[in-house]
């Protein structure tokens, strides 16, 4: 599997784990990922909204539009919220994500066994730790890993 692919299966597999989680909107997504990953990935709009666009035209997520009522408002009250779309994972979702998942732990059975095992304890690899799955969405991203978990 070329580096390309990869990148892209990985941030689809963690947009559709986001969405395993319950019914989300594009801004809430890009943060929700963020939080998890304690800042180490950043998907910006560029890169949301095309791929979210993707998933809807292959039935793995739906949509909807809400508008969420302004704090401090009535239900009563007309206008003032603001729409969001909001993105539910689809039975046909959850089979991708799954394939996904199986996909992402046979691709890193298969690093570990050419690197020789260097990510996991007991291999000689980054003093004792399990290697904790990061995809690659930018290099701003891996810099702020490296310095908070050196090697």
């Amino acid at each position: 599997m070329a580096m390309s692919e990869r990148k892209t299966d990985g941030t689809e597999l963690v947009v559709l784990s986001v969405h395993a989680q319950g019914p989300q909107y594009g801004y809430a997504i890009s943060k929700r990922v963020a939080a998890l990953s304690d800042g180490a990935w950043s998907i910006g709009a560029g890169q949301l909204y095309p791929l979210l666009s993707k998933l809807e035209k292959a039935k793995l997520v739906s949509a909807s539009w809400d508008e969420e009522k302004a704090a401090g408002r009535d239900e009563g009250d007309a206008g003032g919220g603001r729409r969001r779309k909001w993105y539910r994972l689809t039975a046909k979702g959850r089979q991708r994500l799954d394939q996904r998942i199986a996909a992402h732990r046979q691709t890193t059975a298969e690093d570990d066994r050419i690197s020789g095992g260097a990510g996991v304890e007991g291999h000689g690899g980054r003093a004792g730790r399990v290697r904790k799955w990061r995809p690659t969405l930018s290099r701003a991203a891996n810099r702020r890993a490296a310095t908070r978990n050196p090697t």
